[in-house]
């Protein structure tokens, strides 16, 4: 093996070593479509002890990797605020608590079943409670479906998680503490500590939110350097407080957005601060590969997979069966469903505490560890094609969906009885709310679908006909109100969607072909190799937002060029 130990002359060399590592493998799961996570959970792999040991400087790795999850969870709690938390409070909160107790009961009883001693059962069946906040908000902002009732919902039930996650780890460092003195009274006060003090730091929050945030960062953005840099300050105090009270970075980070979401720069923040996210994150993913020691792993693969196949499959079930009880369509609940489908590093730090305090050996740390590859890796693809995994399933879901969803729908029917409509927009997006805007000048009826509930909600509260609806789900294409509609029209945004290369205007075609719809269909696309696939797929016009608005460019110009010449006087306009 060639000899690498030069790289640990200095840190940067180490870390150049990674990142160029990271770069070369990123490039090979490009060109497979893998995604970049398990790309660069692989960079981890190879660069640990298991492989190349490149990683030497685990304390410089980990603060880069704090220091990312503190951002993203920030830019996370950013896109947050009071009124979605108490409208998706009550789902989040059954789906939550249901989740991690459906698989730490049944959990125990697999680790039972396998042999496996009630202590160790107990850890592990609580180690697989956890998902991976990190791991899963990223996929979603992947995807762009942070906003989408769906990601919101599991955000909500993964801060829920989040929660009981501190709560076990309280109790267990308290535990910890209480053996080493030799009491069992100070458990009670370590437990009663952090509950006063996650009080005191809630209230901090909402009197910031109320008195300070909307001041304080106005003045701050008459600069956007000191503007980038206050978020990122705030983010990862907030982080270093939230530990140090005995809560998580993640809590904290997601509390210091929270914060920051009512007031009107939240947008510029998010945008600045998303690469170096997804930079710093790239330290995370390595830090969690590197940390996995693949000499542990050979004599559990047997009950490894037995708990990997029940995380897969078993926590999708219980949040459908959640869900679906509450209302909510069975593509909701599946989506939802399956960010669940992993344990987090929660779970490997969860069973180093126990490792720490001789509750179980090293061998079940090496069992958790591997059903964290298994169910991590697998669960990243059963996100990131989430959209065709339902597709071939939806006809086997029916279990999972009351004959009348009656949540989905109440977000639904509102302007649905007005009538038939002379065109239906789909996107509320900077273009969408343009073409919006001279439609209703041409007194054209409208009705605007978005994704966004807080989109829709402020565009009915200026008087419109609005409802939340997805492009991507054939079955809402199906609710539309299509009878007398001269033109559909798709504003949706377009983004790199990965390795997904799933495309809800083609769906919203072949929807609507599926209802036999026969009027306008106007799609919109900034890439011009476009126009023949969407014609091809029922598109009557195809809209090119940069290209249309250069050609109106160049014709008024020229207007006005001949207006002057016939004039003899050039004026601007």
């Amino acid at each position: 093996m060639t000899d690498l130990s030069f790289l640990h002359a200095s840190p940067f060399y180490e870390l150049t070593a990674l990142i160029v590592l990271a770069a070369v493998i990123g490039s090979v799961g490009l060109l497979l479509r893998q995604p970049m996570i398990v790309s660069f959970i692989a960079v981890g792999v190879l660069a640990g002890p298991s492989a190349l040991g490149i990683v030497q400087s685990h304390e410089h790795i980990e603060l880069l990797a704090e220091l990312g999850i503190a951002v993203l969870l920030f830019l996370v709690g950013l896109k947050l605020d009071l009124k979605l938390i108490r409208t998706l409070g009550p789902v989040a909160l059954a789906t939550g608590l249901g989740q991690v107790t459906f698989t730490s009961v049944i959990g125990f009883l697999i680790g039972l079943a396998l042999g496996l001693d009630t202590v160790t059962s107990l850890y592990v069946a609580v180690a697989l409670t956890f998902s991976s906040t990190i791991i899963i908000v990223k996929l979603l902002s992947d995807k762009r479906e942070v906003d989408s009732l769906h990601g919101r919902i599991a955000i909500g039930f993964l801060i829920v998680q989040d929660l009981v996650v501190v709560l076990a780890m309280m109790v267990l460092s308290a535990f910890g503490m209480g053996a080493q003195e030799g009491t069992g009274g100070s458990v009670l006060m370590h437990i009663g500590a952090i509950v006063f003090y996650g009080i005191l730091m809630l209230s901090f929050i909402l009197l910031f939110i109320r008195y300070l945030a909307t001041p304080l960062v106005s003045y701050i953005a008459h600069s956007q350097e000191l503007l980038i840099i206050f978020a990122i300050a705030w983010a990862a105090l907030l982080a270093a407080i939230g530990s140090e009270l005995g809560f998580s970075k993640e809590l904290g980070g997601l509390l210091a957005g929270i914060s920051l979401a009512s007031t009107a720069f939240r947008e510029a923040i998010v945008a600045r601060l998303s690469s170096l996210r997804d930079f710093l994150l790239l330290f995370f993913f390595i830090a969690l590969g590197s940390q996995l020691d693949l000499g542990l792993l050979g004599a559990q693969i047997v009950p490894a997979l037995a708990f990997s196949v029940f995380v897969l499959i078993g926590n999708p079930l219980i949040v459908m069966i959640i869900m679906g009880t509450m209302g909510y369509r069975k593509r909701t609940g599946f989506l939802a469903g399956l960010t669940v489908a992993q344990i987090s590093e929660f779970s490997l730090i969860f069973m180093a505490m126990g490792l720490t305090l001789g509750h179980v050996s090293a061998e079940s740390l090496g069992l958790v560890t591997l059903v964290g590859l298994i169910t991590i890796s697998l669960s990243v693809y059963m996100i990131t094609y989430s959209h065709g995994l339902y597709s071939r399933l939806e006809s086997s879901l029916g279990l999972f969906e009351r004959k009348k969803p009656y949540r989905e729908e109440k977000l639904e029917q509102q302007y649905m009885a007005k009538g038939a409509y002379d065109v239906i927009l789909f996107g509320l997006g900077r273009y969408g709310k343009a073409i919006a805007h001279y439609l209703q000048q041409q007194e054209f009826s409208l009705l605007v679908v978005d994704f966004n509930p807080d989109e829709v909600r402020r565009w009915r509260a200026q008087g419109h006909a609005a409802i939340y609806g997805d492009a991507s789900d054939p079955a809402f294409i199906a609710s539309l109100p299509l009878s007398g509609v001269k033109w559909i029209v798709s504003a949706m945004p377009q983004h790199g969607i990965g390795v997904t290369h799933e495309d809800p205007r083609l769906i919203l075609l072949e929807g609507l072909k599926q209802q036999r719809y026969g009027a306008g269909i106007a799609i919109s696309t900034q890439h011009l190799h476009d126009q023949e696939i969407l014609k091809e797929k029922g598109a009557t016009l195809v809209l090119l937002p940069f290209y249309d608005a250069a050609e109106q460019a160049v014709v008024r110009m020229k207007a006005q060029q001949e207006n002057a010449e016939k004039t003899g006087l050039f004026r601007t306009a």
